[in-house]
C-alpha cells in the first residue's frame, strides 16, 4: 500500500500556482529571432518575453544554441540580436531586463571555442552547455575540468532529459561532485519530455541537486506548459528550498 501512496504523493498537484517571481531571472531560453530553433520573428520574441514579465520575472538571460553543424552562432551574432530585442522591448513598453549568453553544444569544436576564451557567460562566469541526447562525450569530465581551469563555471543544461543516465542516477551525483552546476527545465516536471524525465527531475529536487531553474522556452507551447507546471508540488518544493541561484543573477 505504501508503494501506491508514494506514487500518488509524487504525482499530486497543489491548488495554488507557484510564484515564479521568486526566481527573479530565467537562465535558459531562445528569444533572439531567427538564429536558432526558438523565436522566428520579433513578434514571437515579444509575445514570449511578455509572458515572463507577466509572471513576475525581472530579467531573462536568453541562450541561443551554438552548434558547429547547424547553429553557427558567434558572440557578434548573438549580441547583435540582443540589441534588437532590447530595442523592441523598449518600443513596446515591456519593462523587463534581458541579457544573453549561449547554450553551447559539446561537439567537436567546442574546445576550440573555449581555447579562444570568448565564450558567452552569465552571472559569475557561468557557461551553459548541453549534451547530445544520444550519449555523453567520452571526454566529458576532461571538458568540464578544462573549463574550470580557464575560469569558467560549467552549468549543464537540463540533465534530467538525458535518458542514457535515467537508470544510473550516480552519474548525476558524480557530475555534481566535479563542481558542475545543474540547470533543470521547469517543464520537465509536467511529464512533457517523458515520465522518466519527470521522475529523475523530482529525485534531483528531493536530493537538493538543482542549482538553476530554467524555462528552455522556444515557443508558446512551452509557455502554456509552464502554466501547468505551476501546480506541480515538486516545483513548489524547489522554489521554497532556498537552494536556487537564479535570484543571485
Amino acid at each position: 500500500m505504501s508503494f501506491f501512496s508514494d506514487i500518488f504523493k509524487k504525482n499530486s498537484k497543489v491548488k495554488t500556482p507557484a510564484d515564479l517571481s521568486i526566481l527573479g531571472t530565467d537562465v535558459h531560453s531562445h528569444f533572439i529571432p531567427g538564429i536558432d530553433d526558438g523565436a522566428k520573428t520579433m513578434e514571437d520574441s515579444l509575445n514570449l518575453i511578455r509572458f515572463f514579465y507577466e509572471k513576475g520575472y525581472k530579467k531573462v538571460i536568453t541562450t541561443p544554441h551554438v552548434m558547429g553543424d547547424s547553429y553557427r552562432n558567434t558572440p557578434e551574432i548573438i549580441l547583435g540580436g540582443l540589441d534588437k530585442v532590447r530595442e523592441a522591448l523598449h518600443e513596446n513598453n515591456i519593462p523587463i531586463e534581458i541579457d544573453a549568453a549561449a547554450e553551447y553544444y559539446l561537439d567537436y569544436d567546442f574546445e576550440e571555442k573555449m581555447k579562444k576564451g570568448n565564450l558567452l557567460t552569465f552571472g559569475k562566469n557561468y557557461v551553459l552547455v548541453e549534451l547530445s541526447f544520444v550519449n555523453a562525450p567520452d571526454n566529458l569530465y576532461h571538458i568540464f575540468f578544462d573549463m574550470q581551469m580557464k575560469g569558467y563555471r560549467p552549468v549543464l543544461a537540463h540533465p534530467e532529459r538525458y535518458s542514457f543516465w535515467h537508470n544510473d542516477f550516480e552519474k548525476y551525483e558524480a557530475i555534481k561532485d566535479k563542481g558542475v552546476l545543474l540547470q533543470m527545465n521547469i517543464n520537465s516536471l509536467t511529464g512533457h519530455y517523458s515520465i522518466a524525465t519527470k521522475r529523475v527531475a523530482e529525485e534531483m529536487i528531493e536530493k537538493n541537486m538543482v542549482d538553476f531553474l530554467g524555462s528552455d522556452c522556444h515557443h508558446t507551447g512551452h509557455t502554456e506548459l509552464m502554466g501547468h507546471a505551476l501546480y506541480e508540488k515538486s516545483l513548489h518544493e524547489l522554489l521554497a528550498s532556498g537552494k536556487l541561484l537564479n535570484p543571485t543573477l
